[in-house]
């Protein structure tokens, strides 16, 4: 799976498809290349998970290298999309799916296993809340034929929660300099506080088509 992504990025990277038929000339279906990566991000998941049973720092770096590779895939399908014009709607839909599943599957495991705790619990709890929150707004604005526009705060909050997730899972295995669960720490609860606020951004303004 590894390597079909790293496939991927080096055709993003080329710029042109080359289509022969429906497949490029790296054997890869462009038609749905965008969906595949998303539903890859999905398959990745059960893999994280078993990691997580796994002894030693073995499993720390293993947990931590598929989360890293299945975020790959949510900047690869997007990218993809956009410069194949490979946009769908089942795509449209996958995408947020994929990364609230691989999101709360991390936090719930970590938690599970004491890779967080303490104080941090209440910024996952309040993480996982918001998600399920404004995933319920986004559905019913949707029978409404309205789109709240995602805000550049709310991009920042996901890019603070993913390096959050990432040191938090590495946690003991880091070498000795860098200090990965306080870093963590710190991060899931700035993550958690722009949460609070993006979450409160989204309601606000999905009342006023009420």
């Amino acid at each position: 799976m590894i390597i079909f992504i790293l496939r991927v990025y080096f055709i993003a990277l080329c710029g042109k498809s080359h289509k022969v038929g429906i497949y490029n000339n790296y054997g890869i279906n462009m038609n749905n290349l965008a969906n595949m990566l998303t539903f890859s991000r999905i398959l990745m998941i059960p893999l994280m998970v078993s990691a997580f049973y796994l002894n030693g720092n073995f499993s720390y770096w293993l947990t931590f290298s598929i989360f890293v590779t299945a975020g790959i895939t949510d900047f690869l399908d997007g990218y993809v999309a956009r410069r194949f014009n490979q946009t769908s709607k089942l795509g449209t839909i996958m995408d947020p799916i994929a990364d609230k599943l691989l999101i709360g599957t991390a936090l719930l495991m970590m938690v599970a296993f004491g890779r967080i705790e303490g104080y941090s619990i209440i910024a996952a709890v309040i993480i996982l809340c918001r998600e399920f929150a404004v995933s319920g707004l986004r559905e019913f604005l949707a029978e409404l034929k309205v789109s709240v526009p995602v805000t550049y705060l709310a991009k920042w909050k996901t890019g603070i929660q993913i390096f959050a997730l990432g040191f938090l899972l590495v946690g003991e295995a880091s070498p000795a300099i860098i200090p990965a669960i306080l870093i963590g720490d710190y991060l899931l609860g700035a993550a958690a506080l722009l949460t609070l606020y993006t979450g409160y951004d989204y309601f606000r303004s999905g009342i006023r088509h009420l």
